[in-house]
Parts: C-alpha cells; sequence; structure tokens
C-alpha cells in the first residue's frame, strides 16, 4: 500500500497492529494548538521545527487514520484559567512562555487545535489547567481508564518537555505507549531525534507514521516495523 506520500511503504508488525488496534488505543495530540505550532504562535522556533518536518501533515495522516478505524482522538491543549488561577510559577518554561504571551485564555484563538487537524466531531479536546503533561494536569488518565484504553499513541509538540513528560507518565500509569516519530520534534530538529531514539524508545515502542496508518488500514502479512519497547 501507499505511504502518506504515495510511495510503497512495508507493512507493520503483527505487535504494532495488536498495540494499537481500535479497541484499546487511543491518539494524544499533544499541544497541536494555534498558538503553539500555528501562524501566529508565540513558540516560533519550534513552530519552524515542525514546518521543517512537515509535522502538521504528518499528525494530519495520523489522525485522518484513527477516526477511519475508530480509534479515540484527544486533543490535549494547553489552557490558562482566567487572571491566572493556579498556573505554575515554578520553572523556567513557565516563565518563558508567559514572556511570549502565551496567555492561552480559554476559549482564544491560541488554544483551538491548528484548522488541518480539526477537532472533528468524535474528536475531544482536553484542555490542561497545569504542570507539563495531561496526565496530571487533566482528567485524561481516568476517561482513558474508564473507555478501557491500554495504549496511547503520542504526536505532537514538544520532545524539550511535554512529550517525554507524557511519555514517562503514561509509562509509570501501565499504558503501552507508540511515539509516532515522524508526527513529534523538538528544538532542535536533530536534538529532538535523539530524545526519541536514546530515551523515549527504551520505554515506548517508536514507529512511523505510515507504519502506524498501515496498522489500521493493512491486510495480509506484516513485515517488521521498529518497536522500542523491548517486550
Amino acid at each position: 500500500m501507499p505511504d502518506t506520500a504515495g510511495r510503497p511503504t512495508r507493512r507493520p508488525t503483527g505487535r504494532l497492529a495488536q498495540l494499537v488496534a481500535p479497541s484499546h488505543a487511543a491518539v494524544l495530540v499533544q499541544e497541536m494548538q494555534r498558538g503553539v505550532v500555528g501562524a501566529a504562535s508565540g513558540l516560533p522556533a519550534l513552530a519552524e521545527a515542525g514546518h521543517a518536518i512537515g509535522l502538521i501533515g504528518q499528525v494530519a495522516a495520523v489522525l485522518r487514520a484513527a477516526r477511519t478505524a475508530g480509534v479515540t482522538v484527544v486533543h490535549c491543549t494547553a489552557e490558562n484559567l482566567p487572571g491566572g488561577l493556579g498556573v505554575n510559577r515554578n520553572a523556567r518554561v513557565f516563565a518563558a512562555a508567559r514572556k511570549a504571551g502565551l496567555e492561552n485564555a480559554p476559549g482564544s484563538d491560541s488554544v483551538r487545535p491548528v484548522p488541518e487537524l480539526g477537532p472533528e466531531p468524535g474528536d475531544v479536546v482536553l484542555p490542561r489547567l497545569h504542570g507539563l503533561s495531561p496526565m496530571t494536569g487533566s482528567p485524561l488518565d481516568n476517561l482513558l481508564r474508564n473507555d478501557g484504553v491500554t495504549t496511547v499513541v503520542v504526536v505532537g509538540v514538544s520532545l524539550n518537555v511535554a512529550i517525554p513528560n507524557l511519555v514517562f507518565d503514561a509509562v509509570n500509569r501501565s499504558y503501552q505507549v507508540v511515539v509516532v516519530s515522524d508526527a513529534v520534534v523538538g528544538v532542535p530538529v536533530e536534538y529532538g531525534r535523539q530524545v526519541v531514539a536514546n530515551s523515549l524508545s527504551l520505554v515506548a515502542t517508536v514507529a512511523s507514521t505510515d507504519e502506524v496508518v498501515a496498522a489500521w488500514t493493512s491486510t495480509g502479512t506484516p513485515s517488521p516495523a521498529v518497536d522500542g519497547s523491548g517486550a
């Protein structure tokens, strides 16, 4: 079958297909919102890095396949309550976000998913009001458990802080994690790739967009995908 660029692609392993089976998987879209990776981003270096690797297009391909297969799509956005109630002030990253003008007021353009990604009917938009991870800053964990989700497929930004935080939080809560290697990015881009190769691959299954899409759409005998879980 062709990949997202129209080229032939290999089929996924049976293990990957089992991991991301629609009966127990959900896609977590980390901070792919207009104020972060959109045209009006308050973090231009990150938005540029995403543009350089075609991040939005890769994430869109994952989401299209997920929706078609019946996999839940959760847009994990970052919002701040009016007046800054409860916002974190205990790390440089939070000060930098305020300096960049990332107020992330509920209902503002900055917190909406970039239009290429939806939300589509059936998607869930779940704001995080504090911290660095939706697993602790929102009701995400409880909602996934109540829905029988055991595998989370992670896409979005950034590999500097939020994505590792989300992956480790999910692993610590006994989820299987699949990191879509070309649908995540950090600054610099090569640093982000090293984070995936040298850290996230130790605790998660690492697969490309095409491999994950194929796992939801292909038939027949699969051939090997990248599996970093060690299981």
